[in-house]
């Protein structure tokens, strides 16, 4: 592991800052390293407010998208909310036909089958609607570079309004509307919504124009914030509200569906990391399994007893997808091993009977174990699919538009891509994304980096100090959990391996007469540099523990030298 450093900000900032919110110098240096300066921009940031999210007319198109949809509402015509078999698209869907069915009940919802159509707007989707007399469909986390399927559906009758926060293309899809921040002819002052904060735009320009509040549109913020916490977006600016007071509603009035889902998890409050670990893989295994429409139906049913049915089918789902992942990423790793490719700068494997729901986790996986932008390739009909992951700070979307004369289709963002090719052309486009990749990254970038924010003492940590701390919740993207350093620390001898194959390291820590309990998950190995009394240097975050009823702090140790 590589640790860095992060510079310390101006220290007359600092001071300035501590003194105006009196708190500990540490976390005004925390707060300062966030770009955060002034006693306004820190009341801000604790206190996220629903006024803070911007006017969403700003939006280029967003007057055409609303006088669309009101003029299909008043001529009752049949709507259909379209939207991708992910988390991002699944909640976006639930977020936009529920709000539609409101107001009318001429709301049809379609998610494309993974592995008959693919990703994005699909011409199967389209010939549906028009066999379904649909003449308005609006595309939520898709659409943006589906130029030619616009053109298919407006030649069918059918009009489109586009929800995305893709990088577009070169050309934009002559749709009613196109609402997308990352247009580069689009104003709006956020530009990293994902694709259920952009259909929260809509239906926000849409509240505005019947003249409804923000209020009335709290209930759809869990939503958005499940798909903030998966899609990986910034949770800064924008995001952070949303996410702020959309965990506010999962804890307070959750939903029929996350009720369902969580039932057996025994926590009193979630947090972005929860949506992204616990209720994120049970929405995508749907769609990975068996079909997107079973995530939505969950999320959308407002009968407890039904969405509990509905729950328990999508925890088969989760539990099938597990040990399909666990299989495929052991295939994986045998085949790196049997061909010699453990020392590229890529790690590019293939298999045609490799579950296609799957490929993207095998990917993560693989990233995990070798630390390099990461392809995992399955057959899908006459062609072959991949899901593509990267390491921090390389632009794997950029390498993949490098490569384009062995590709028939990419999309995605800079860390996640997805991509399809002719089998033919698997082993070329192999060795020109390893040449691509071993020419312009860093090859600091391919080892794993602990960020660290600040140094700090032991006796620092105090109930009244991680308060605060909590404060800077919800973490994520943009706003990650503060990483601290201490040196000189020494085991109190009761240090030992635990969990299974002794993975992971237990201790507690001592320095200067202050002493904390410590966990450190897959640092098992690391074991032997606590023993005897040694000092060591650990990089950790700050948590509560609860045990037998009794809440204390304990560090969670991301590394120790």
């Amino acid at each position: 592991m590589r640790w860095t450093l992060q510079s310390k900000p101006d220290i007359s900032i600092v001071k300035k800052l501590a003194k105006e919110l009196n708190i500990d110098e540490i976390l005004s240096t925390l707060l300062v390293q966030r770009g955060i300066t002034t006693f306004e921009e820190a009341k801000k940031f604790f206190r996220p407010s629903l006024t803070d999210l911007h006017d969403p007319f700003l939006m280029k198109d967003m007057d055409k998208a609303v006088s669309r949809i009101e003029k299909a509402i008043t001529a009752q015509e049949n709507i259909m909310v379209y939207g991708d078999y992910d988390v991002d698209g699944t909640t976006s869907v639930a977020l936009m036909s529920s709000y539609l069915q409101t107001i009318t009940p001429q709301i049809a919802t379609y998610i494309p089958d993974r592995y008959t159509e693919g990703y994005g707007v699909s011409y199967q989707g389209i010939d549906y609607a028009h066999d379904n007399d649909i003449t308005l469909i609006i595309a939520l986390d898709c659409g943006i570079k589906a130029v030619d399927k616009i053109a298919y559906a407006k030649s069918k009758g059918i009009d489109f309004i586009i929800c995305d926060h893709h990088r577009p293309g070169d050309k934009i899809p002559e749709a009613i509307a196109v609402l997308d921040p990352k247009r580069t002819d689009c104003d709006y002052p956020f530009k990293e919504l994902c694709g259920c904060g952009v259909g929260f735009k809509l239906i926000q320009a849409l509240a505005e124009q019947r003249g409804e509040t923000i209020q009335d549109l709290l209930p759809y913020l869990d939503l958005v914030a499940t798909a903030i916490g998966a899609d990986i977006v910034p949770i800064t600016g924008e995001n952070r509200v949303l996410a702020y007071f959309g965990l506010q509603v999962i804890n307070a009035h959750p939903r029929a569906g996350f009720t369902a889902m969580l039932s057996q998890i025994k926590k009193k409050a979630l947090t972005i990391t929860d949506l992204v670990f616990v209720v994120a893989p049970r929405i995508n295994a749907a769609g990975r399994m068996k079909h997107g429409l079973h995530a939505v139906q969950l999320l959308v049913e407002e009968n407890h007893e039904k969405a509990l049915s509905y729950a328990a089918e999508i925890e088969a789902y989760n539990s099938n997808r597990k040990d399909t992942d666990q299989s495929i990423t052991k295939d994986a790793l045998t085949q790196i091993l049997d061909n010699n490719e453990e020392d590229r700068n890529t790690t590019v494997v293939y298999n045609e009977n490799w579950h296609k729901g799957v490929i993207g986790i095998v990917a993560s996986r693989l990233t995990e174990t070798y630390y390099r932008p990461t392809l995992v390739f399955t057959k899908s009909g006459e062609k072959l699919a991949a899901s593509a992951r990267s390491v921090k700070g390389f632009d794997v979307y950029n390498a993949l538009e490098a490569c384009t004369e062995y590709i028939d289709q990419f999309g995605g963002h800079k860390y996640a891509a997805g991509l399809t090719l002719q089998e033919e052309n698997y082993e070329l486009f192999k060795q020109k994304f390893e040449k691509v990749v071993s020419l312009t990254i860093d090859q600091k970038m391919l080892i794993p980096k602990i960020a660290i924010d600040t140094p700090i003492e032991l006796e620092q940590i105090t109930p009244k100090f991680y308060r605060i701390l909590k404060q800077f919740a919800p973490f994520g993207p943009g706003n990650m959990k503060p990483v601290f350093m201490t040196e000189g620390l020494m085991d109190m001898g009761y240090g030992k391996c635990v969990g299974a194959d002794e993975k992971h390291l237990k201790c507690t820590v001592i320095k200067n007469q202050v002493n904390i309990g410590a966990i450190g998950f897959n640092l098992g190995k690391k074991y032997p540099l606590i023993l005897n009394k040694q000092y060591f240097k650990a990089a950790y975050t700050i948590e509560e523990n609860e045990w037998n009823g009794e809440v204390s702090l304990q560090l969670s140790l991301k590394d120790i030298n």
